[in-house]
């Protein structure tokens, strides 16, 4: 029987340990806070989805925006692994896609023009000649309808859109949802589903800047892709249609190899997208959920695997950060400070016959599901 007394430390150990930290995590859970307004006067929020190992992904319903991502080191030590920044009004204001979805088209598409039922549609010229990731107001840009939701699976939130007939130059009215789920393995997996009025084109994914490490460059992450082929570009990063081997080439990353390896080298490619701007042509059945790439950052032990439905994986290497942008806590992103593993059907897919196809016709329900899994080793 505990005395008064005993009662009395228990007690006292219990404060002790939730002021020091010490307490174990609490169940999963959401929670919703302002987070600015947009300069059309549409108030934006920011969830924090928590899962019962204190992980947590924060979203904004802004551009679906993974704002942070907070995951353990082999030390136990919790740290954000994504680029991004502090406040809404930054990402309003210069946002080169840190964390967002992007639709309708991700990617590139060559100079903004495509057929469909015999007819040409011209989209905005966004990228050089090209575009690229839905244009000028992609979903990256918009005001997502929220709803969040704890479920026996995790913490959840239901972002929905309504992209009209001709928005960004594009046909039909789509539909779009997408799921988010934080889980207590450590995962966070996003379910994209859209329909269509009318037969348009489809390419929906996520872009998040990764670092493993939380600072620095990314040319010590050792990286695994999945595929024994990627599609080469021209000058102006448009696929040329080609599926090369990666064998011999800079490209092959069938094994582990730390991403400065061969970022520089004397190759085509590589000059065309000052470093790793490609697509690669993933190793599974077509509409499959499988391995599209792994990293591992060796001074933090983080892994992070990454699966999809998509038959290809864009591998971004950072080329184009210069150190004009200052994101969160004051770090100043310089050149290859993230990296962006982009699940996706391949640029220019509209004027490529021969790649797998992007048409949703009415009737039909798109469906591609990305999935983060971290670990640490």
């Amino acid at each position: 029987m505990l005395t008064p007394k005993k009662l009395l430390i228990v007690f006292s150990l219990a404060v002790i340990s939730i002021c020091c930290g010490l307490a174990q995590p609490t169940g999963p859970s959401i929670k919703r806070q302002p987070f600015g307004i947009t300069k059309d006067n549409k108030p934006v929020d920011i969830y924090t989805l928590r899962n019962a190992n204190g992980v947590e992904a924060r979203i904004s319903n802004y551009g679906g925006i993974v704002v942070s991502l907070i995951v353990p080191d082999r030390h136990g030590n919790f740290g954000d692994v994504v680029l991004g920044y502090d406040t809404l009004d930054e990402y309003v204001k210069a946002n080169p896609y840190f964390g967002c979805l992007v639709g309708r088209y991700a990617n590139r598409i060559a100079k903004g023009r495509f057929m469909l039922s015999g007819k040409e549609y011209q989209l905005a010229t966004n990228n050089g000649p090209n575009h690229l990731h839905g244009g000028v107001v992609g979903f990256d840009k918009v005001v997502w309808q929220a709803k969040p939701l704890v479920t026996p699976h995790g913490p959840t939130l239901e972002l929905q859109y309504v992209s009209k007939d001709g928005e960004e130059g594009y046909p039909g009215t789509l539909g779009v949802k997408v799921v988010y789920l934080l889980s207590d393995d450590n995962t966070l997996r996003l379910d994209f589903t859209a329909q269509t009025n009318k037969k348009t084109i489809v390419n929906l994914t996520a872009h998040s800047y990764f670092n493993l490490a939380g600072k620095g460059d990314i040319l010590a992450h050792e990286l695994m892709i999945n595929a024994d082929r990627f599609t080469p570009v021209d000058e102006t990063l448009i696929p040329t249609g080609e599926l090369r081997s990666v064998k011999g080439t800079p490209f092959d990353f069938t094994q582990p190899r730390s991403v400065g390896a061969r970022i520089n080298a004397d190759d085509e490619q590589i000059k065309f997208g000052k470093g790793y701007d490609h697509n690669w042509v993933i190793n599974k059945p077509d509409g499959k959920l499988g391995l599209m790439a792994r990293v591992f950052e060796p001074n933090s032990g983080r892994e992070m695997e990454v699966w999809s439905t998509e038959p290809g994986v864009q591998f971004y290497s950072g080329n184009f950060l210069d150190g004009t942008l200052t994101g969160k806590g004051g770090w100043v992103y310089q050149f290859r400070n993230g990296l962006a593993l982009e699940p996706q059907h391949y640029p220019d897919s509209p004027n490529k016959p021969q790649f797998p196809s992007v048409v949703l016709n009415t009737g039909q329900t798109y469906h591609n599901t990305i999935i983060y899994k971290f670990f640490v080793r």
